[in-house]
């Protein structure tokens, strides 16, 4: 039996260095969980923005099969896969929408399938990994252009773009590890003239940005530009899977060649009726867009955390940077002994010395649950430490 030693080595480093990753059985209570020593905290960590994971959605028929049996291609498309896309398509102002069995399979296999040999992809520093992932493995040139600057992007397109066939610009909309928000308006500028594409990950924007939630491209104006746009269903949405709206050349083109379409089996016919009972609460119940933004706003006054624009103040993630990995772990810890689950965030994830709190809100999130919070982080703190 061959020696996987070396793997023991490397978990052992990042045990010295408190970056040890390990799963943890927690038990989740509404807003609240129980975790592994029996402690009863409230979840500052999901990304259910909007409560609807943990609040039970009032699904009118549940369907009995408890999954979709084969892809989409084969026979997992169902007429609620159907309905499903066609809720989203009209939220985004799109023609089409195909869904993906993750968001990350939506980011990679977009990315990889649309991007071709003898392309250029433009892909943010900060980029989630899923949208890295896709510029590896498509055949294109990849630039890393340094995180929002759009001008690095404009310089490059100006020195370069006559030796590429296509031009993809990538970007998250709203970056999940510092809440703040791509240059979008700007990037639209640099990309007309140039005849590039860009492609952004509204994962974090999709129902709690803009009027009608469709995002952060609602909520700068640009929906019309941006035409390829990639959204998950297990944030706001409060379930499972991804999608791509587009026009439907392009979602055409996905179904016929992205392999992580074509190869997973289709979501399940129970995520793809919560979901489309999700998407038409978002039209029916928008204080919990509004609550949950009123909060965002409120946490970062409460803790004079700056943002660049209007709009970043009313993102639910609030990075509390702290700087070292022990740092962070011991400040975690110190909210959780307070009855509070704020995740510490550390290096691959982001880099080395802003290992960090990730504070997520969410609508179900009461008033004393978050005023508690404020004042357990002043008490102890956090935000001097490193």
């Amino acid at each position: 039996m061959p020696s996987f030693d070396y793997l023991a080595n490397r978990l052992a480093q990042w045990s010295s260095q408190h970056r040890l990753r390990t799963l943890v059985p927690r038990q989740p209570q509404g807003v609240e969980f129980v975790d592994a020593a029996g402690r009863r905290l409230v979840n500052f960590g999901s990304n259910d923005y909007l409560g609807l994971a943990t609040s039970g959605l009032p699904i009118a028929s549940l369907p009995r099969e408890s999954g979709s049996t084969a892809s989409a291609l084969v026979c997992g498309w169902t007429p609620l896969h159907h309905q499903l896309a066609e809720t989203i398509a009209e939220l985004e102002s799109t023609e089409s929408a195909v869904l993906f069995p993750s968001g990350y399979a939506a980011c990679s296999g977009t990315v990889a399938t649309l991007a071709e040999a003898g392309d250029l992809i433009l892909s943010d520093a900060l980029n989630h990994a899923s949208l890295i992932d896709g510029c590896r493995l498509s055949r294109a040139e990849c630039v890393v252009y340094p995180h929002r600057d759009h001008e690095f992007v404009a310089s490059v397109l100006k020195q370069r773009r006559h030796e590429f066939t296509r031009v993809w610009i990538v970007t998250d909309g709203v970056f999940s590890m510092d809440g703040d928000v791509a240059p979008l308006v700007e990037l639209c500028d640099v990309a007309d003239p140039f005849d590039a594409s860009l492609i952004v990950d509204e994962a974090h924007g999709t129902g709690v940005l803009g009027e009608m939630g469709s995002g952060l491209c609602e909520a700068l104006g640009v929906k019309d530009r941006v035409a390829i746009r990639i959204g998950t269903l297990s944030k706001a949405i409060g379930c499972q899977g991804g999608f791509v709206v587009a026009p439907k050349v392009v979602t055409d083109y996905l179904v016929n060649r992205c392999r992580s379409l074509i190869f997973s089996t289709a979501l399940a016919p129970s995520t793809v009726a919560a979901s489309i009972t999700a998407f038409e609460s978002l039209n029916s119940e928008p204080e919990r867009r509004h609550r949950v933004q009123s909060l965002a706003q409120h946490v970062r006054e409460q803790l004079s955390i700056s943002t660049s624009c209007a709009i970043e103040n009313s993102v639910p993630i609030v990075p509390l940077i702290i700087g070292e990995d022990a740092d962070a772990m011991a400040a975690a810890e110190t909210l959780a002994e307070a009855g509070f689950f704020v995740p510490a965030i550390r290096p691959p994830t982001v880099p080395p010395g802003t290992a960090r709190l990730r504070l997520s809100l969410s609508a179900s999130h009461s008033d004393a649950m978050v005023e508690s919070l404020l004042r357990a982080i002043k008490k102890s703190g956090i935000l001097t430490v490193g």
